[in-house]
């Protein structure tokens, strides 16, 4: 662990990322900063004269390329210089619509050396999604991805009046956008030199939606760097760490962990595939220090470790340090089972929103390995309280809303005062998380406000169950919902998927349950797939939507 001595992180508190850039290449300028590994590519792409990348179509069966902190740097400039040329400047916001890859972050940072804000977009949204999000951002380009034509294309009537559609990508660019390629070729690959402060807009990112149409979310630079601040401080990365990122970097969660590496010029790899044998082959391959993983990329870890179908002597895996995991409760059982596999590594869960610059806000700790189930305590540089429906702070032990505090708080919900006033009071962020506290301070998440179940009359936190149920040896995923009751108001169901090989009943559920008060009981299983979102989280409102009516009329029937 190397965390910044205090007189280091006070001299970053004044820079924005930007900065961070520069300092990498002359510091590390010919050292590698990024690499992207697609195991189910074997193509190269079209690559122009002007392209830098060092191409391996394969290694080992990887697709791969990488790029050094000078090339890197350069591409942001071309992007910047681009951009300026056309008019996108201070206040200008600027769309991105693509996949993980090589390109992603050096057109995020060119983005941000113009002084525009950088909008990252869901790349599952829909076409309507899409012009929804470009709409409320008020984006005045967007530059997207191969895999999105189809989608870009039923819109471009709609969304390219005032705003210029940029392509990127392997194939020939369609009539209605234009080529980034050319776009960029000719452009001065020298620093911009637009001034910038930790006062300036950055960014704005979406809400992840599973409430509704996403909400856009206003950061400053200032929030930007204390992410980078907070996520290097939790866990000492040094420049000899690499940082593998697998999770969509459109998403806060993504990109603010690799933040901790690249601010002390540590080198990341982005892989696209998410499969438990590409995971530990980018690990060995490309000697990864730092895994952050969803839950359900854990679970078919261990599954796969479990059947025999990945052995771990197959792999170079000594030098994996640390396995952090955040976005989602992260069940007790899953880290006993991967501590038994892993056991010399560090492990780390880490809770934060979109709205509080992403994960970091609140973590476990390394050295609180024996806490697991907690969030964890309030991270580097922020504060926590647990508050009642007053907005008073309740007693330890006693279950609130979590509020947070600090430098990666959101500005506002851009075009959207109502929600901005509910959320934001007196500098406190609300999450809409329920909580509770420990007497040694830390912090449990007990469910989002929103999803709690009122069943007779009773409070039930559909977390707290999702957890007990998640320790059953056959169960692979579960979700907990309240399904509409004419006499209870609502009653508990569980949605389980089953392990694969693995049988079991309802009986065997509702046996298991026995431990459980009465009232907390799932009244309904259900044996189906858990949806979710790109970045691990329950679409419990789509859940909703599917059960909850038939449920309904089988109620009001059977009374």
């Amino acid at each position: 662990m190397n965390p910044l001595t205090e007189q280091q992180a006070d001299a970053f508190k004044k820079m924005t990322i930007p900065d961070v850039l520069e300092q990498n290449c002359r510091l590390y300028g010919d050292e590698t900063a990024l690499i992207e590994i697609n195991p189910d590519r074997k193509v190269a792409p079209r690559v122009t004269w002007k392209e830098y990348e060092l191409i391996e179509p394969v290694r080992g069966g990887f697709y791969r390329r990488e790029i050094t902190w000078n090339i890197f740097n350069e591409k942001a400039n071309r992007v910047a210089n681009m951009l300026l040329g056309r008019g996108v400047g201070k206040g200008k916001k600027v769309a991105i619509l693509l996949t993980n890859c090589l390109e992603w972050l050096p057109i995020y940072f060119g983005v941000l050396k113009t002084g525009a804000l950088a909008v990252p977009m869901n790349f599952r949204y829909t076409a309507e999604e899409i012009k929804y999000c470009l709409n409320l951002s008020e984006a005045d380009v967007l530059i997207f991805g191969t895999e999105f034509i189809g989608r870009v294309e039923e819109i471009a009537e709609d969304i390219s009046e005032n705003r210029m559609i940029i392509f990127y990508g392997s194939q020939e660019c369609p009539t209605f956008a234009e080529d980034y390629n050319e776009l960029t070729g000719d452009c001065s690959s020298n620093p911009p030199g637009i001034p910038l402060c930790p006062d300036d807009d950055a960014a704005i990112y979406f809400s992840s939606g599973t409430t509704g149409f996403p909400k856009a979310i206003l950061h400053k630079h200032r929030s930007l760097m204390h992410a980078c601040l907070t996520e290097q401080n939790h866990h000492g990365q040094s420049h000899e760490d690499i940082f593998l990122c697998i999770p969509p970097l459109y998403h806060t969660g993504a990109k603010m962990h690799w933040f901790g590496s690249f601010l002390v010029g540590g080198k990341g790899v982005l892989l696209k595939g998410i499969e438990p044998k590409y995971i530990l082959d980018a690990v060995t391959k490309e000697n990864c220090t730092i895994v952050w993983l969803l839950v359900p990329w854990a679970q078919d870890i261990l599954a796969a470790l479990d059947s025999g179908e990945l052995k771990l002597s197959d792999y170079s895996l000594e030098q994996w340090r640390l396995m952090h995991i955040g976005a989602q409760p992260v069940p007790r059982s899953l880290i006993k089972r991967w501590l038994k596999y892993f056991p010399d590594q560090q492990y780390d869960t880490n809770y934060g929103l979109s709205e509080s610059i992403g994960p970091g806000a609140v973590h476990l700790g390394v050295e609180n390995v024996e806490k697991v189930g907690a969030i964890g305590v309030p991270g580097y540089g922020w504060q926590i309280k647990i508050v009642d429906e007053n907005g008073v702070t309740v007693a330890p032990g006693g279950v609130g809303e979590l509020c947070l505090k600090g430098d990666g708080v959101m500005e506002c919900y851009y075009n959207d005062e109502k929600a901005t006033a509910d959320s934001l009071r007196d500098g406190w962020l609300f999450t809409g998380d329920m909580a509770e506290q420990d007497k040694d301070g830390f912090v449990y998440l007990v469910d989002r406000k929103k999803d709690v179940i009122i069943t007779g009359g009773e409070n039930i936190y559909p977390v707290q169950i999702e957890s007990f149920l998640s320790a059953h040896p056959d169960i692979l995923d579960v979700a907990v919902i309240g399904l509409p009751d004419t006499r209870l108001g609502e009653i508990t169901a569980a949605i389980i998927k089953i392990r694969n090989g693995h049988t079991c009943t309802e009986e065997n559920i509702m046996q298991f349950c026995h431990e459980l008060p009465r009232y907390k009981r799932p009244r309904k299983i259900i044996f189906a797939d858990v949806p979710r979102n790109p970045t691990g989280k329950i679409e419990k409102p789509k859940l909703r939507e599917i059960y909850g009516a038939a449920h309904l009329v089988e109620s009001q029937n059977m009374g």
